[in-house]
């Protein structure tokens, strides 16, 4: 028997190495022994694995890019397992690609486990203040089903560049100290911070954006399971805010009923707040066009023009829209035009600001909005201009070459178009693709005229 020793449960460099000596020296899966450094070894007492040679070692990306996961899943015999994939794959090119295959069924399932891991513990981290000498710190505890911390941890360099932050978990904790990624072992939930004043802000945020009307509670906890709530501040709202759903739905209907003119809206949500996308905006932009419109356009989120402005499709995917509304007979003077967000998302380089897309709590807070703006408009079509302003309609990811098109039926009984953004045209670089793909869209907005006598 050989027996490779790694130094972590998600040492992939060390398993990398020790699996490229024995599959050159020929040893099969079954002659090898894996095990972790602390954790026991070997009772048989095997030889160590033979080392690798400097030999040409040709290995699948695809293999690769899932091994990396996949050694991270808390299994004890996933090394084993890639080990035989890795022999199979060398004999059998494509072979990652056959699913209905046994080991790469059983090697997918591990991967899918720990993907959704990594996509939890990236929703469910939630850092507290944590202040020490050098200053400004944050900290958070989670715990992961598997050895994920090592993996996941880049993301949070990326996503917390200028924050120096530790997350703490019972595997391992890794540490960022704005110049590099450190780790260390594993902690206890008594090693991690309590509350801070931050989370104040962070739950009346939550509670304002709960939206009773949408509430499904399965789907909620399939989302966010019970087993995450206690290192959420926002859970310890969840049953009250379900339980008093049902009286809240009823207040918003009331209140909608009598909501006020698009004037009035347009002044309320001037001093919007509901997400964060307030502060570095220039200000909201609402939509304009006549109270009585029958044909209401929603696109994705105003751009940098205008932000400055402070009206909707002013810039160049403006400019583009307005052509092809002329070219389709429509009267932008005579149509509504407003966007599924309020204000511009955008990434500072330099003196630029690049468009950001929005992201689905952005499109959930400000869908208030959207919503308030139909119940005042009452169009008698909709058109959707993008994914985006189709998942604030919806309320569900919607893929626009297979709704395009046909009509659809919103939940007051009117009709929803889904089309491309204009944005979408304007960034075809070769000319008779442009052309063709203009061509539909204007095609499109025919046909939408025509759907709403306008």
């Amino acid at each position: 028997m050989a027996t490779v020793t790694l130094a972590h449960p998600d040492d992939f460099d060390g398993w990398r190495t020790g699996l490229r000596g024995l599959v050159q020296a020929g040893v099969a899966p079954a002659d090898v022994v894996w095990q972790v450094a602390g954790e026991g070894g070997d009772l048989l007492g095997g030889a160590a694995a033979p080392a690798p040679t400097s030999a040409a070692f040709s290995v699948p990306k695809a293999y690769l890019e899932v091994a990396r996961r996949v050694i991270c899943h808390r299994d004890p015999e996933r090394f084993a397992l890639l080990h035989e994939l890795l022999v199979r794959v060398r004999e059998t090119p494509g072979l990652m690609a056959d699913t209905a295959d046994r080991l790469v069924h059983r090697v997918a399932a591990l991967d899918k486990s720990v993907r959704h891991d990594v996509h939890k513990m990236r929703a469910f981290v939630r850092f507290r203040e944590v202040p020490d000498e050098a200053g400004e710190r944050f900290a958070a505890w989670f715990e992961p089903d598997h050895h994920i911390v090592r993996l996941n941890a880049p993301f949070f360099v990326r996503r917390f560049t200028a924050m120096r932050w530790s997350i703490l978990t019972p595997d391992a904790c890794a540490h960022w100290d704005l110049n590099s990624l450190d780790y260390t072992p594993g902690a206890t939930r008594a090693d991690a911070p309590g509350g801070d004043p931050l989370e104040a802000t962070w739950t009346t945020y939550y509670a304002s954006i709960f939206n009773p009307a949408r509430l499904k509670v399965k789907a909620m906890t399939s989302e966010m399971p019970k087993k995450y709530w206690k290192n959420l501040p926002e859970a310890a709202l969840v049953p009250g805010l379900i339980a008093g759903a049902t009286a809240r739905m009823t207040t918003m209907i009331e209140a909608s009923d009598g909501g006020g003119s698009l004037d009035e809206l347009r002044a309320e949500a001037s001093a919007c707040t509901r997400c964060p996308l307030y502060a570095p905006a220039t200000q909201t932009v609402f939509g304009e066009g006549p109270a009585d419109a029958a044909l209401m356009f929603v696109g994705e989120q105003p751009g940098d023009q205008e932000d400055l402005a402070g009206h909707p499709f002013v810039g160049p995917a403006g400019q583009m829209f307005n052509r092809a509304l002329g070219e389709a007979g429509i009267d932008r003077a005579k149509a509504y035009v407003t966007n599924a967000v309020k204000h511009f998302k955008f990434e500072q380089r330099g003196k630029r600001r690049i468009h950001a897309k929005p992201m689905t709590p952005e499109i959930d807070a400000c869908r208030w909005w959207l919503d308030r703006e139909r119940t005042a408009l009452k169009p008698r079509v909709t058109v959707a201009l993008g994914a985006t302003a189709a998942r604030a309609l919806t309320g569900k990811t919607v893929t626009i070459s297979k709704t395009r098109g046909v009509p659809q039926t919103l939940a007051d009984g009117s009709e929803l178009w889904i089309t491309v953004h204009p944005s979408f045209l304007l960034r075809i670089e070769d000319p008779v693709a442009a052309a063709a793909e203009y061509a539909r869209f204007v095609d499109d907005l025919r046909l939408i005229r025509e759907r709403a006598g306008v």
